[in-house]
C-alpha cells in the first residue's frame, strides 16, 4: 500500500495531491512484465491516474485514462476510482528506445503524437468525456494541458519513475497542484519559481525515502511534502488536510468476465460452443486467466438470447 497526501496552502490559493507510488508502479512491473521504459510510461499513468481519483468525491467513482499515441509503446489505458484502487495496462510492454538527448527513458518518444483522453463515470446517466491532442507523450505534460484545456482548471502535474539496474521500481510518485477560486495572484508567481526550480519529483522520493529511513509512510510523504514547498513565503505554506490511500488492485472477477461473453451475442457465443467447447479470456489488467467449459458456455448462451430477446421487445 502507497499513501498519498492532500494539502492546502494557508491562503486556500491552491490545493495539492501528492503521493509516493512505488510499490504500485512495481507490481504493474511484475505483473505486465515491462522493459524499464514501458515501466516508466505506465508508471506514469498509474501514478497520474491515481492522484487524479482522489479528486473524484464518491469512493464508487471513476475515471479512465487514455493515451493513444504513433509511437511503438501502443496504447497505455488506466483506470482508477475515488477509493485509490488503480490498475492499467500498456499494449507493447517490451517497448524500448535509445535514452532521449538528456540521458532519460524517452517516454515521449515511446508514446509519440495522439490523443489523450479521460473518461469519467460519476453514476450519472452519461459519463463525461475529455479529449485532447497530445502536448509531448511525455504524461505530466499532457496532463497539465488536459485540466486546462478541458476541465478549464490550472494545474500543474509532475510525475517520475526511477529504475534499478536489474529494472526494478527505485522510486516512483506524482504532485498535481491545482489553483483554486479566488486564488492570490502572488501565489502563482511564487509556485511557478518553486516548480522551475524544483529537482524531478523521483529524484526528491528516492532521496527522502534514503534519509527517512524506519519512518512510517505518513512520515515519508510529510518529509517529502516539506521538502517540496520548504521555499515559499509563509503566506503560501502548505498544510496536511488528509492522508489517503493508492494502490494496485484489478477487481476483474468471474463474473465481470461472464458480462463479457454475454456481450459478444448469441451468434458468436453459438458458433465458439459447437467448434471449441470451451473459452479462456484473460484479464488484460492483471493477466489472470478465466476458463469457461461447454456446460457453462451454454449458460451464458441462454442468458445472451434471453438479453436479446428483452431488447428486441423493448426496441419494438
Amino acid at each position: 500500500m502507497n499513501k498519498a497526501l492532500i494539502a492546502i496552502d494557508k491562503s486556500h490559493s491552491f490545493r495539492v495531491y501528492l503521493a509516493i507510488t512505488t510499490a504500485m508502479v512495481e507490481d504493474a512491473r511484475k505483473i505486465h512484465n515491462t522493459s524499464p521504459l514501458a515501466t516508466a510510461a505506465l508508471g506514469r499513468v498509474l501514478t497520474g491516474t491515481g492522484l487524479m481519483g482522489l479528486q473524484l468525491k464518491n469512493n464508487q467513482d471513476k475515471l479512465t485514462v487514455q493515451f493513444k499515441g504513433d509511437g511503438p509503446a501502443g496504447e497505455i489505458l488506466v483506470t482508477a476510482g475515488g477509493n485509490g484502487r488503480v490498475k492499467g495496462y500498456i499494449s507493447n510492454p517490451d517497448v524500448d528506445l535509445p535514452l532521449s538527448d538528456r540521458g532519460k527513458l524517452d517516454v515521449g518518444g515511446a508514446v509519440g503524437k495522439g490523443t489523450l483522453t479521460v473518461i469519467k463515470d460519476l453514476g450519472l446517466k452519461e459519463p463525461y468525456i475529455g479529449k485532447i491532442d497530445l502536448v509531448s507523450g511525455e504524461i505530466g505534460e499532457d496532463l497539465t494541458a488536459y485540466f486546462f484545456l478541458s476541465e478549464q482548471q490550472s494545474s500543474s502535474v509532475a510525475l517520475g519513475v526511477r529504475i534499478n539496474t536489474d529494472y526494478t521500481t527505485l522510486a516512483a510518485g506524482g504532485m498535481i497542484i491545482q489553483m483554486l477560486p479566488d486564488a492570490n495572484p502572488d501565489s502563482v508567481d511564487a509556485l511557478e519559481k518553486l516548480l522551475n526550480e524544483m529537482n524531478p519529483i523521483s529524484s526528491l522520493i528516492e532521496e527522502t525515502v534514503k534519509q527517512s529511513a524506519g519512518k512510517t509512510e505518513e512520515a515519508i510523504i510529510d518529509s517529502l511534502l516539506a521538502r517540496i514547498f520548504n521555499t515559499l513565503p509563509d503566506e503560501f505554506a502548505v498544510e496536511r488536510l488528509e492522508y489517503r490511500e493508492i494502490c494496485w488492485d484489478c477487481d476483474c472477477s468471474v463474473e465481470r468476465l461472464e458480462q463479457v461473453v454475454i456481450s459478444i451475442g448469441s451468434k458468436d457465443l453459438t458458433e465458439i460452443i459447437e467448434e471449441d467447447e470451451k473459452a479462456e479470456l484473460i484479464c488484460q489488467f492483471c493477466g489472470t486467466k478465466y476458463h469457461f467449459d461447454k456446460e457453462h458456455l451454454e449458460t451464458l448462451l441462454k442468458e445472451s438470447m434471453q438479453k436479446e430477446g428483452k431488447n428486441n421487445v423493448e426496441g419494438f
